[in-house]
């Protein structure tokens, strides 16, 4: 492996992860725009743009951009998460430059009125289909209460009021800003031609205007403020759904991959402790928690689906095990196992490009920050029981959280209930 980068005039960055056994080339545009970097009136913008892109360039059509990246055989797509818009695809090597060159066109969209008007009634009807889709837009709601008066509070979709709201000048505007070279970085991985690469950079991007943004960051301390709990009834649903979010450390805090191993150990998809006890003995469908970082907060996510009449007391029976593993602490032998899973899921993402890419990109366009799959195993070979235990003690499970339920169970908890 080999990391490479270069800087063009105007600020874009392009970086590489080059592998002489690699058989297929991953590149892709990671841009600093997300749900966190939005106005309440622009609430859902960065996802909306995600869409417009594809819409077609002044030179391009939609069908044009469908038909290049279908010519080239690649695997192509894009995502929009609280913190980044990433546009990417999978080549085989000989069509690097066909990608970047399509990928770098559509980083500079139309954005004409018409095409403007039609996708927002796209984009209105995911807000209403993820809405009346388990979970039902629990996890949304849980994240508002969780960051309430901080920027990872919004929603990636935003509303149906922001969107009805938000004009073409105003994502115009937002395009400006967010998506200029110093907001973005070209990232690549597999089979790269990175001399090529920097050319086509330049040749495509080079004459973009300069532009920079701010330090994204704000405080997160003392999140959640209290606990919460709201109820979303839904008395169709067959199943009840239950989020919980609770504090975790953040991108900025070595604690988070021992926050990632202490996850698995209690509530990986299989073997932990919230498997064993509560989906392997059919107590519940489902019970998972996972550890999430931004740039400036974290979280662990409980997520837990039964039978609605069982969602109270397997919610308290999950806390439980939280209790008991703070108090009791984590064996060796749970230690090991979860060491020995991430290792493994560090190995298997990276023999595959497409996830080098996302981790190579994402790494460097937080922390101007490259880690090879070798300096990935030695961290995770780096986290000690003890570490497990001081995430435990830093950040109890059972602490303050917010808590959403969305199913068919009747409102009886404290706090807000939405029926529909």
């Amino acid at each position: 492996m080999q990391f490479l980068r270069e800087t063009l005039d105007n600020g874009l960055e392009v970086v590489a992860e080059c592998s002489e056994g690699a058989v297929s080339t991953s590149v892709g545009f990671f841009v600093g725009a997300g749900a966190r970097d939005e106005s309440e009136a622009l609430s859902g913008v960065s996802h909306f743009l995600e869409h417009m892109t594809f819409k077609g360039t002044a030179n391009l059509s939609a069908d044009e951009i469908n038909r290049r990246f279908d010519q080239m055989g690649a695997s192509a797509n894009a995502f929009t998460s609280e913190e980044d818009t990433v546009y990417y695809a999978a080549v085989l090597p000989t069509h690097q430059d066909d990608a970047v060159d399509l990928l770098g066109r559509m980083m500079r969209p139309a954005l004409r009125e018409e095409d403007f008007d039609t996708e927002k009634l796209v984009i209105l009807e995911e807000i209403r289909m993820y809405d009346d889709q388990p979970p039902f837009g629990a996890d949304d709601r849980c994240r508002a209460a969780f960051f309430r008066g901080h920027p990872l509070a919004r929603s990636v979709l935003g509303s149906v009021e922001s969107i009805e709201q938000l004009s073409v000048t105003a994502m115009r505007a937002y395009h400006r800003q967010r998506y200029a070279p110093g907001n973005l970085v070209l990232a690549a991985s597999g089979a790269v031609d990175f001399p090529a690469l920097v050319e086509s950079a330049k040749r495509l991007c080079g004459e973009w205007e300069p532009g920079t943004s701010a330090d994204r960051r704000q405080s997160s301390a003392g999140l959640p403020a209290a606990s919460t709990t709201e109820r979303i009834v839904r008395p169709a649903a067959a199943l009840e759904y239950v989020i919980r979010m609770s504090a975790g450390p953040s991108a900025d805090d070595e604690a988070r991959w021992a926050a990632k191993m202490l996850a698995i150990v209690l509530g990986d998809d299989s073997g932990s402790r919230l498997y064993w006890e509560l989906v392997d003995s059919g107590a519940a469908e489902h019970a998972s928690v996972h550890h999430h970082d931004f740039l400036d907060a974290g979280l662990f996510g409980t997520q837990l689906s039964c039978d609605a009449e069982d969602a109270e007391p397997l919610m308290e029976q999950i806390l439980d095990i939280y209790r008991a593993a703070a108090a009791g602490g984590i064996t060796r032998d749970e230690w090991e196992r979860a060491r020995n899973k991430l290792s493994s899921r560090v190995v298997l993402a990276g023999e595959r490009p497409r996830r080098r890419l996302f981790a190579v990109g994402l790494e460097w366009a937080h922390e101007r920050v490259y880690r090879s799959v070798t300096d990935d195993l030695q961290i995770v070979e780096s986290i000690t029981l003890d570490g497990l235990h001081d995430v435990l003690a830093r950040w109890p499970l059972d602490g303050p959280a917010a808590t959403v339920f969305a199913g068919p169970g009747e409102a009886s908890l404290s706090g807000s209930a939405t029926p529909h």
